[in-house]
């Protein structure tokens, strides 16, 4: 009884035993359990239903469960149809003999879905604040992807679940207008996790790789932590240019070719704003094309063409709680000539502080004011260390341009939003020009005043500058009120003529120049004295006297040959408007290619030829013109000489138009006139034909390279020029 017992009871132990070995293995099919299943998948979401076909049944007999797998199963959702490759559950055998059937997790596996359509399904089951905001931004895409579900007994999904997949040529329509295109990725999401690899996109048509994006929700915030790459190309800068919203290009950047690596993380809060932006790349920039006239810089650099390139310039970039620094180093230059170029900037506080350095060797550079270029074969380093303010206020540490021996140095320079000086400590330059006049000249800060000092200063640029400047009323001070010591051992006007011991002082008083009073000699120990001095009723009066004319009157290019003589100036200056008086005595001049013609056209040849000859000497001579502005109306002059006299009136519009007329008269004829004035009548009238012809009139007129000149035989003086040589010849 007992064999027969253990026989029976092997039997079925063997049998059990292959049974669970069957279903283990091959299992039972069957759609038996699919209401039951589909009504489990269904609890508490009446918005979807689900279509199964049959449902294989293994069991797992070491967790005491039942693998429950459909192939090709259907879900729709208000019509719409989700085809899935499968789904897989598991399902506790105790469950089996209960009222209230469990599962304990769903499996399941997609094919290639539309994601809105997956967004959709999500939010039956888990209406978040994620899955609202990629429902509004995602316009097209497709998705396929592994999902894992746990439930609880209330048949609600744990938050241990996990979704695998992978993201295929989605756009998204985000803030402003902005625009994600071909976004494919392999993403992996758990509760309040997304982690995104193998990231491939157009931003606004730019080309964007990355490697990981993590994004974790915290609290109410979401926490986005990515590797960004961008390939190197050549990127059209009008599609590029969007992102920036045309500001790159109103800038002046027309095109560049980068690639960089981008480590970023933010925060994005519930209100769909960004919080603590952190950036840090590297970048590397094969060339940025910068167009932009600046005619400034022309000034300095001959060959620029308004074309600029930055090439090859590794840059780090770093954004940190408001906190920006940018380091980089490469090349700069225009018309294919570059130069070593490298570069900080650092944000802090409210501030930019700079600092730059460029090496200039295959470029030329001009300082136009000191007369200087930078030899061919040299090396120039410009050195920029300074601050920019919030308040667009600059301040320059220090400046300083370094060629061999040659050296400008600038410290603690000032400069308002509108780039007026407000301050500077010392510019002291050592600097040899093209003339091969070393110029040594320091400016030092005292306190409120200035104190000027040097060995050689060259300022024929300078005075060129002053000439053709329209704008001399323009102050490049911010509200100056100063006092300016000046000793300066040798002053060149030009290279040959200089003055010595040029010293005195000036004051500014409001941005204007108060009172000067400034004195040197020449080598020959004539005097060159300049004063300026303000009277009570606010009229700036100012005297040049210089015992040597010719170095003063040098920059004036259609006088030559100027020799002699003493000048005297004298204006007064009364709301913009000056009255000035120039006069010059006992001088000789060689050549006026006006005059010149005036004499030839008046068939005054000889003396035409002695003036270009040896020249033509003058006793007087007398200018008083009003200048306003561009235009500078003349009075009267006036100069007579032994060989001839002239009395002219008109005005000069500067870059603009000439016009004046006067009389020219041999003195020959004047001093016959002036010995006979009792027989007035009859030398006037003339007792002969063409006897009583006393000289021409003539008229100038035209821009000043195309002028028109015209001449007319008169036979009598006006009484003004009479009054005016008998006043000359009587005070000589």
């Amino acid at each position: 009884m007992i064999k027969l017992l253990v026989k029976i009871f092997s039997i079925l132990l063997v049998t059990a035993i292959l049974i669970i070995i069957y279903f283990s293995l091959v299992g039972l099919k069957t759609e038996k359990f699919n209401e039951v299943i589909t009504k489990q998948l269904l609890k508490n979401n009446s918005n979807i239903d689900v279509k199964l076909k049959d449902v294989n049944f293994m069991l797992s007999p070491l967790d005491l469960s039942i693998n429950v797998k459909t192939y090709a199963p259907e879900i729709f959702i208000d019509k719409n149809k989700l085809s899935l490759e499968y789904i897989a559950s598991n399902i506790p055998l105790k469950s089996f003999f209960k009222e209230n059937f469990i599962i304990d997790d769903i499996k399941l596996s997609t094919k290639f879905l539309k994601i809105r359509d997956v967004i959709t399904l999500s939010r039956i089951y888990r209406n978040s604040t994620e899955l609202l905001i990629l429902n509004k931004i995602i316009k097209e895409g497709s998705i396929i992807a592994d999902i894992n579900f746990n439930f609880d007994e209330n048949g609600k999904i744990k938050n241990d679940y996990v979704i695998k997949g992978i993201v295929k040529d989605t756009q998204l329509k985000l803030l402003n207008n902005n625009e994600i295109e071909k976004l494919n990725f392999i993403f992996e999401v758990k509760y309040n996790q997304f982690n995104l690899r193998d990231i491939r996109t157009k931003f606004n048509q730019v080309p964007i790789l990355s490697s990981i994006t993590e994004i974790q929700k915290k609290d109410k915030n979401f926490y986005i932590n990515s590797k960004l790459e961008t390939n190197k190309k050549d990127f059209n800068f009008n599609e590029f240019n969007k992102i920036f919203k045309g500001e790159l290009k109103n800038q002046g950047i027309e095109n560049m070719i980068f690639s960089s690596s981008n480590d970023v993380s933010f925060f994005i809060n519930e209100k769909f704003k960004i919080k603590d932006f952190r950036l840090k790349s590297n970048i590397d920039l094969k060339s940025l094309t910068y167009i932009n006239e600046l005619k400034n810089f022309k000034k300095y650099f001959k060959d620029y063409k308004n074309t600029l390139k930055l090439k090859n310039n590794k840059i780090l970039l770093s954004y940190n709680k408001n906190k920006f620094s940018i380091n980089g180093n490469g090349l700069i230059g225009y018309e294919d000539i570059y130069d070593n170029i490298d570069y900080q900037i650092k944000q802090q506080d409210n501030q930019h502080i700079f600092s730059t350095n460029i090496d200039i060797k295959k470029n030329l550079l001009l300082i136009p004011l000191l007369n200087f270029e930078k030899k061919k074969n040299s090396t120039l380093s410009i050195n920029l260390d300074g601050v920019y303010k919030d308040n667009q206020e600059i301040l320059f540490n220090k400046i300083s341009l370094k060629e061999n021996n040659n050296l400008i140095l600038v410290k603690n320079l000032k400069l308002n939003k509108k780039l007026e000086i407000s301050k500077i400590d010392l510019i002291d330059i050592n600097l040899a020009n093209k003339e091969k006049i070393i110029n040594q000249l320091k400016l030092q800060r005292q306190k409120k005043n200035y104190k000027i000092s040097g060995k050689n200063f060259y300022i024929k640029d300078i005075i060129d500058q002053i000439n053709n400047n329209d704008n001399l009323s323009k102050s490049i001070f911010d509200n100056l009120n100063t006092i300016i010591d000046i000793n300066i051992s040798k002053i060149y006007l030009d290279p040959k003529n200089f003055v010595n011991n040029f010293s005195g002082n000036i004051i500014y008083k409001k941005n204007k120049i108060y009172k000067s009073d400034l004195v040197s000699t020449f080598p020959n120990n004539k005097k060159l004295n300049l004063t300026i001095n303000t009277n009570e009723n606010n009229e700036k009066i100012t005297t040049i006297y210089s015992e040597n004319p010719k170095p003063l009157l040098s920059s004036y290019k259609f006088i030559k040959g100027f020799e002699e003589g003493i000048l005297d100036f004298y204006s007064v200056k009364r709301n913009n408007v000056s009255e000035s008086v120039l006069k010059i005595s006992d001088f000789k001049i060689q050549e006026v290619p006006v005059l010149a013609k005036l004499l030839t056209l008046a068939s005054l040849q000889g003396i035409a030829d002695l003036l270009t000859g040896e020249g033509i000497r003058f006793d007087d001579f007398e200018l008083k013109f009003t200048s306003k502005d561009k235009l500078m109306r003349i009075d009267e002059l006036y100069a007579i000489g032994p060989a001839i006299s002239i009395m002219m009136e008109g005005y000069i519009e500067k870059n603009n138009l000439i016009s004046l007329k006067g009389t020219l008269v041999p003195a020959t004829t004047i001093n016959r006139t002036i010995a006979s004035i009792p027989l007035l009548g009859n030398i006037l009238v003339g007792k002969k034909v063409g006897e009583g012809v006393f000289g021409v009139s003539f008229k100038i007129k035209g821009p000043k390279d195309k002028l028109k000149t015209t001449v007319n035989p008169i036979k009598t003086l006006t009484p003004r020029f009479i009054t005016r040589t008998l006043e000359k010849l009587k005070k000589n």
